[in-house]
C-alpha cells in the first residue's frame, strides 16, 4: 500500500476515536458541561467521517484518476469507521475509571 493509504487509515482511526477521548466539541470548542453526551458524539463521529472521506479523496486525486463509488462502498466505509471507534467507545463507556 502507499504511503496516502496509509494515511488516510490512520487519519480514519484518530477521527473515529477523537470524539470519545475528550469532552470538547470537535477537539476544540469547550463545552459549558463537563461531559458530553453520547448524541453530540455521535454526531461529531458523523461529521469526522465524512472529513475523513474529504480528505481521502484528495489524496486518490493527487495520486491518479478518483474512480466513482456506488452506495456498497460507502456502507462499508461506515461500517469500518464504526469499527474503527470501538476502543474510544470502550474506554470512554465500558471502561472502569478510578475516581480520586
Amino acid at each position: 500500500m502507499s504511503a496516502g493509504a496509509w494515511f488516510v487509515i490512520l487519519l480514519a482511526l484518530v477521527g473515529a476515536n477523537l470524539p470519545f477521548v475528550n469532552q470538547r466539541l470537535f477537539a476544540v470548542a469547550p463545552m459549558g458541561r463537563p461531559v458530553k453526551a453520547l448524541w453530540l458524539r455521535l454526531v461529531e463521529m458523523v461529521v469526522a467521517y465524512f472529513v475523513v472521506g474529504l480528505l481521502a479523496w484528495l489524496v486518490e486525486s493527487r495520486i491518479g484518476n478518483v474512480f466513482g463509488q456506488g452506495w456498497e462502498f460507502y456502507a462499508v466505509t461506515a461500517a469500518l469507521f464504526v469499527v474503527f471507534a470501538f476502543p474510544g467507545f470502550v474506554y470512554r463507556y465500558l471502561w472502569r475509571h478510578r475516581r480520586a
